[in-house]
């Protein structure tokens, strides 16, 4: 009996170390491979459902087809070269963010190596708004001279516990693009919330 445990203690031990040292060289590796937008599609491609494939077309279309294609086109300051990359929005931000992004990839990773993984058909982890106001100040009641306000009704500056990404779909191909692609009927039931004249029996 003890002799079992012995060896189960040992495996248990050995797989502890390597925790501790795989688990930080993989996330410093991860971190160098995901600045290529192409490594983020690499496994991320079969022809039953193509998810990442349809959003790397468009997110290198010209004229910007969505809003994720408009933050590529408009580059990012951040960087020394101004580019934008996929990691720019979906790296994390804060350390819980981050880890969260990681514990997602390496789950896929070993699903990806074992054989068995699936190409999602939508996007299961969306943004956290700290992934937005990393780069746009949400809510800001005066904005700078001459600056527009982030928000075009100076009331909406307020923090009313709705996602950025609820009303800003990054990937979907629709909406008006001079009003950074929000869709109207994506609005409606957001905005029902506290208008009842948006909600369907709504005046």
């Amino acid at each position: 009996m003890s002799s079992g445990w012995g060896s189960w203690g040992r495996w248990l031990v050995a797989g502890a170390l390597a925790t501790v040292v795989l688990g930080p060289a993989g996330w410093m590796v991860s971190d160098g491979l995901e600045r290529d937008n192409d490594f983020c599609n690499a496994c991320h491609l079969t022809p039953a459902h193509p998810l990442h494939e349809r959003i790397r077309r468009e997110l290198d279309a010209r004229p910007a087809a969505n809003l994720a294609a408009a933050h590529a086109r408009a580059g990012n300051d951040a960087r020394a070269d101004g580019a934008f990359r996929c990691i720019d929005c979906h790296g994390g931000t804060s350390l819980v963010g981050r880890a969260r992004v990681k514990a997602l990839a390496a789950k896929d990773a070993f699903w990806y190596a074992v054989g068995d993984f699936e190409e999602p058909i939508s996007m299961h982890a969306r943004l956290w708004d700290e992934d937005c106001t990393k780069c746009h100040a949400r809510f800001e009641p005066k904005p700078a001279a001459g600056a527009e306000p982030f928000h075009a009704v100076p009331v909406h500056n307020a923090n009313f516990s709705i996602a950025c990404v609820e009303c800003h779909a990054s990937h979907e191909a629709r909406g008006n693009a001079e009003a950074y692609f929000l869709d109207a009927a994506r609005l409606r039931p957001l905005c029902a919330r506290c208008h009842s004249e948006f909600s369907e029996g709504g005046s």
